[in-house]
């Protein structure tokens, strides 16, 4: 495939690497906003840019006919409208919160655990999410897509960052050197703590799983998640 990178900071050029070794070939590097007349010629668009770029990003490749996978966090409020142009255009668009074949697991494993612990109100549920200092949304939205699976299946209602909010699903949020991201989800009692953690090592999961979503994508059209990347939606 023809691909564009639009954001080229670490993980654009962790996916560039990974994508040529996969016989790919890199025709854009876009470190600012594109046009769709900028992906001319382009097959597919893997965004991983900042908050404020990543609609106009999407957009710009939707309005070009172009497949686009996103993993920029920070950007949701538009996230309805990005599959209504989807739809409009009869694209195709995949947007998840992380791309790491080991996390999209960790999301299954997250809820099957949470729909099995529901039921028992003895057990406090809070979260622990690590990053490296230049990321820029806090939580994270592999945090925030963790707690959303926790907040389907028990009495939680939302989730925050307030230590003194003992209503509400606490994610505690660090910002720590270099870490490429590790999530914590720990059910406490007086009696014993469960704990489920994910923790990435280097950013190349991250990359691969984007490049293999780009893969599965290609030839389709419709708004899809990486359950249907992972063929994960019947668990």
């Amino acid at each position: 495939m023809k691909i564009a990178l639009l954001g080229y900071g670490k993980m654009g050029k962790t996916i560039e690497q990974i994508a040529l070794s996969r016989g790919h070939e890199i025709v854009l590097r876009a470190e600012t906003v594109v046009t769709p007349d900028q992906l001319s010629g382009v097959d597919m668009s893997i965004e991983f840019s900042i908050p404020e770029a990543a609609f106009l990003n999407i957009t710009a490749a939707l309005e070009a006919g172009v497949p686009v996978i996103s993993g920029t966090t920070g950007w949701l409020k538009n996230y309805e409208k990005a599959v209504a142009l989807c739809v409009q255009k009869n694209g195709a668009f995949i947007y998840a919160s992380n791309f790491s074949l080991g996390v999209n697991i960790f999301f299954q494993i997250n809820e099957y655990l949470a729909k099995m612990m529901g039921s028992h109100a003895q057990y406090d549920i809070s979260m622990e999410e690590i990053h490296h200092i230049h990321k820029l949304d806090k939580p994270s939205g592999t945090a925030i897509s963790l707690a959303e699976g926790i907040i389907r299946q028990t009495a939680k209602q939302q989730w925050s960052l307030d230590k003194s909010d003992t209503e509400n699903l606490l994610i505690e949020s660090k910002r720590i050197g270099e870490v490429p991201g590790t999530h914590t989800v720990r059910y406490h009692s007086n009696e014993d703590d469960l704990v489920l953690t994910h923790e990435a090592h280097n950013r190349n999961g991250f990359a691969l799983g984007a490049v293999i979503a780009a893969e599965w994508l290609s030839g389709k059209q419709g708004v899809f998640s990486m359950k249907d990347v992972l063929g994960l939606q019947n668990l």
